[in-house]
């Protein structure tokens, strides 16, 4: 018999792993709802016509599509498949798809439910999504985001505010060297407009999507292969050696789009941004101008975003942007909104390569019980119920183990006091209580065991 095996590009957690993970969970959940964000779930499955078309055809690529029920192959459309036309085909054998993301669900959830919804709508949502991508560090099949979206509302103010979030969360994370760049799709929609290329911006975009990947000379050839002139890589140039510094940037950025609507706009909209961000400052992140940022996702219509953290070797970890007509494609025409998304794997990732969880991450349990035998069990069990009605976890030790193999179960939990209750400690109704980072034991009376516990646990 072979031996049992998980899918590449997939994971088992185990407790601590959960642990960590539920620490960064909770941290992301709390902030969105300090900023008035509100959850939603949406289905793990969606028609693949709901996600085909709108993560560019690269992203069409890495959509996981799930067969039809029963003999899928009775209806599959035999001519497509004689032509090898394998997306043709796959539309002949699938109707659903496992979710991509989280925005594109989020549009079709405020088509739907419009009238249900206050507008604008802020929403967050922390759930997995799948994609076929090739596994590799930082890169899984199967991950978890976590979005917020403010939808209804075209104000510029909402950038303000998720650029904050980004900041809030990772500061309480305690994350350093957080780097929050930011582009405008109008600043790559004014480059192709000088060039001449703007009927060709999806091609452009993607192929400078790259270029963190394959450094300039692969978005060099990256563009020759598309089909585009020698002299495109030369008139780019200039913007690959622009400052990150936004107030440094602008003089030039405003010469070289000089002759671009378009691209202007896009200046007067970072200036924005950074003008209120200076304003109210950033806990720890920098906020950085990058305009060869692309995110070769095709909805973006405004700001561009992606959160990377330096020395990490990661990519990054954060991501997000202005559509301004994405639920247009479900029918809504006209509502524009602003989203982000932590990507929570990645995000763990880093935090773990840099020993950033702190032990109380890790903590469920916080008292635990020895067990001496089936007496003294008993007693423990009335205690344990007090405890556990006082709003502290606490469990008890199922069996009368050696003391030895206990406590070491405590140590393994990460649980921060023992109780220990004999004979001599029922007898006297005075118990033995082991703080287990110090070592410290103390004498408690029966009575006064909750009081000591909510105590010693708030140090």
């Amino acid at each position: 018999m072979s031996k049992p095996a998980i899918p590449k590009g997939t994971r088992d957690f185990t407790p601590v792993e959960m642990a960590r993970r539920n620490y960064i969970f909770k941290t992301i959940r709390s902030t969105y709802e300090r900023f008035g964000f509100v959850p939603i779930e949406t289905p793990a499955m969606e028609n693949l016509n709901t996600l085909t078309g709108k993560y560019g055809e690269e992203g069409d690529q890495l959509i996981f599509k799930i067969l039809n029920n029963g003999d899928f192959l009775q209806k599959s459309d035999a001519e497509a498949l004689a032509d090898k036309d394998s997306k043709k085909f796959s539309f002949s054998i699938s109707k659903k798809a496992l979710r991509y993301d989280l925005t594109v669900p989020f549009a079709r959830f405020v088509v739907m439910h419009q009238g249900v919804i206050p507008m604008p709508f802020k929403r967050y949502q922390i759930q997995p999504v799948w994609r076929g991508d090739r596994p590799g560090k930082g890169r899984y099949q199967e991950f978890f985001q976590c979005d917020a979206d403010i939808i209804g509302s075209e104000s510029l103010i909402n950038e303000i505010e998720l650029i904050q979030v980004f900041d809030e969360v990772l500061s309480n994370l305690k994350v350093p060297g957080v780097q929050i760049k930011i582009n405008n799709r109008k600043i790559l929609s004014g480059i192709a407009e000088i060039n001449g290329i703007s009927d060709r911006l999806k091609d452009f975009t993607i192929a400078l999507d790259k270029l963190d990947k394959v450094g300039v000379e692969g978005v060099e050839k990256e563009l020759t292969d598309r089909g585009f002139e020698a002299d495109i890589m030369q008139n780019l140039k200039p913007f690959f050696s622009l400052p990150n510094d936004f107030s440094l940037a602008k003089s030039e950025l405003l010469t070289l789009l000089e002759q671009s609507e378009t691209g202007m706009k896009g200046i007067e909209e970072l200036q924005f941004v950074f003008d209120k961000i200076d304003m109210l400052g950033l806990r720890t992140a920098k906020l950085q101008l990058d305009v060869t940022l692309a995110r070769g996702l095709d909805y973006y219509t405004g700001a561009i975003f992606e959160v990377v953290v330096q020395n990490s070797g990661m990519g990054s970890i954060c991501g997000g942007g202005r559509y301004d007509d994405l639920t247009g494609i479900f029918g809504l025409k006209g509502v524009s909104g602003v989203g982000i998304s932590f990507g929570a794997d990645r995000l763990y990732d880093v935090m773990f390569d840099m020993n950033l969880f702190p032990d109380e991450a890790l903590k469920s349990t916080e008292v635990l019980f020895v067990n001496f035998g089936e007496t003294e069990a008993d007693y423990c069990l009335n205690l344990l119920k007090e405890v556990r009605n006082s709003g502290i976890a606490a469990e008890i030790y199922p069996d009368a183990g050696k003391m030895k193999k206990q406590m070491k179960y405590a140590d393994d939990r990460f649980i921060s006091i023992v109780v220990l209750a004999g004979s001599n400690e029922i007898n006297t109704d005075k118990l033995s209580v082991k703080i287990m980072k110090t070592g410290d034991q103390f004498e408690v009376g029966r009575n006064a065991l909750v009081s000591f516990l909510q105590s010693h646990l708030k140090d």
